[in-house]
Parts: structure tokens; sequence; C-alpha cells
């Protein structure tokens, strides 16, 4: 069992940055972030594996690097130039098996409680 707990969510202007950490109890092979707004499905927004290799979802590509420091069992995302529609609970989460990594959540075994992103236009 991988415990996950978020921080770092808050309220920012819009054009401003944001940098969420996850502790995690260990890191497992693929390790993402995931969002979810008021009213809508959950949504994948970048995932890392263990080799570093990254992937994003379009709309977040550009603006959001994901990264983890495998030694302190730590993941982050560095959100920069946030827009209001990037305003959600962003949840950590980790899956169990070596594979593609797909910034799915439906891949995802472990998840964190969340942390509410807030952008004001």
């Amino acid at each position: 069992q991988v415990q996950l707990v978020e921080s770092g969510g808050g309220s920012v202007q819009a054009g401003g940055s944001l940098r969420l950490s996850c502790a995690a109890s260990y890191t497992t092979y693929c390790m993402g972030w995931f969002r979810q707004a008021p009213g809508k499905e959950r949504e994948g927004v970048a995932t890392i594996n263990a080799y570093h290799t990254q992937r994003y979802t379009d709309s977040v590509r550009g603006r959001f690097t994901i990264s983890k420091d495998t030694a302190k069992n730590i993941l982050y995302l560095e959100m920069n130039s946030l827009k209001p529609e990037d305003t959600a609970t962003y949840y950590c989460a980790a899956e169990r098996a070596v594979g593609p990594c797909l910034v799915s959540s439906q891949a995802m075994d472990y998840w964190g409680k969340g942390t509410l992103v807030t952008i004001s236009s």
C-alpha cells in the first residue's frame, strides 16, 4: 500500500505559478498527477516513470512540469501560466504495474486525498 499526501495548493491569479508536492511512502514505477474540477470527471494531467519519462495531457503541455525526487520519495508538479480552467482539486496517484505509464486514472492503484488549486481571473 502506497501512502500519498499532497500539499502546495492554494489560490493565485491567472498567469501565476504554483508547485504541488506529493509525499509518498515509497515511489512506484509510474506516478502521476490528476485533477477534478467541480462538476467534471477526474482527468489526467501528467505522469512520470522510473526513467523520468514524462507524459502530459495536451491542455497543460508546455506550462506544467512533473518531476520527482526518488531519494526523498516526493513527486512534484510545477505549474506556470495558470489559467482559471486549471482550477480543480489535484490528486497524486501511483500505479503498481510496470507498463506504459499512461496519463489515465484507470491505470492508477493508489490515490492521495487531493489539494485544491483555485485560479482567479
